[in-house]
């Protein structure tokens, strides 16, 4: 038996932030050499939402080499470009075909996000679901890292393969397999610096709601300075009334490699006068050395465009078979 298969990917749209490095990219350098791993830079997702088509392909490249900065390892995973294998799109059109309406309008995540663009929401928004859909399955994925908010995506890619075999396959040859969430809980949902109750995230207007994994020391140290705290004196985890408190304890619990009894320990006399100066030199000096590597990465054209066209050789050719035995399920006939 080989190795079970892990797929999952991050948009291009915005600077990757320690939220998506905390909750998803560590997690997935701490595991990747427990399992085969496809990790692509989800272009067509980007699109969902308005975007900016001069700086796509830009920052497409520049999660690319964020991944390689941060510890992904290609001697057991594999990077590459959603858009450039195009059984990404077929497959969603095919599985668009299976996929009963309300299932997409009761998605929460298109419910909110769709409440905010009101009369402008496009179908990619409400379809956004099986595209993730397609890109787990055309992989064969056994494990897919997700976060909380994604679990109800994970299940509507469940829903949709035991719905696509009940039609589709021959019994006890199922076409599609059936994918299993792979779920870290500390640290999987970091939250605002200027919200403690909302996750930090690239849509928020506020540049000063979270750190960027390339912002530069001067700018570490200001949002840390400006990020909201409450007036009691003594640091504590897990008080839903201190969720501020709870959010910049974690990050310094994740980023020091401390446990959350020492860090208890640390902090439970401390002000925040005392407590962010540490954050922030502890917040430097975890990301200096992804910094230097994705410079250096970034300035190597040829060599991240070779990672990514030998990811495109690999991905389509998993991904093509999978597409081809959908197809023949499906009754089509294949070409010539």
């Amino acid at each position: 038996m080989g190795r079970q298969r892990v797929l999952s990917g991050i948009q291009p749209t915005g600077n990757l932030h320690l939220g998506n490095y905390l909750g998803a990219i560590r997690n997935w350098v701490e595991i990747q050499s427990q399992y085969e791993n496809f990790f692509c830079v989800v272009d067509l997702h980007a699109i969902t939402l308005p975007h900016n088509p001069a700086s796509l392909a830009a920052d497409t490249y520049a999660i690319a080499a964020l991944y390689l900065a941060c510890g992904i390892d290609l001697k057991y995973s594999t990077i590459f470009v959603q858009s450039h294998v195009p059984a990404h799109a077929e497959l969603t059109w095919l599985l668009n075909c299976i996929t009963p309406l309300n299932w997409l309008t009761d998605m929460i995540q298109f419910k909110e996000k769709a409440l905010k663009q009101g009369e402008n929401v496009g179908v990619g928004l409400l379809d956004y679901p099986v595209l993730m859909a397609s890109d787990i399955l055309l992989y064969e994925a056994d494990k897919v890292p997700v976060g909380e908010d994604q679990k109800q995506h994970l299940e509507l890619t469940r829903d949709l393969v035991n719905r696509f075999n009940h039609q589709f396959a021959q019994p006890n040859q199922p076409v599609l397999k059936l994918p299993e969430p792979l779920i870290k809980k500390e640290g999987a949902r970091i939250m605002s610096l200027t919200d403690g109750t909302k996750k930090m995230s690239k849509s928020d207007p506020s540049e000063l709601s979270r750190i960027n994994l390339l912002d530069s020391p001067d700018e570490i140290n200001k949002k840390i300075k400006r990020c909201k705290t409450d007036a009691i004196r003594g640091l504590e985890f897990d008080n839903p009334e201190r969720p501020e408190c709870n959010n910049l304890l974690t990050l310094y619990m994740l980023l020091s490699g401390k446990s959350k009894e020492e860090v208890a320990a640390e902090c439970q006399d401390m002000g925040w006068g005392q407590f962010k100066p540490i954050l922030a030199e502890t917040t430097i000096n975890a990301l200096k050395p992804i910094q230097e590597k994705y410079h250096a990465v970034i300035k190597d054209k040829g060599y991240l465009e070779s990672v990514l066209r030998h990811g495109k050789h690999k991905a389509e050719a998993i991904a093509n078979q999978t597409l081809a035995k959908v197809k023949t399920a499906m009754g089509f006939s294949l070409p010539l």
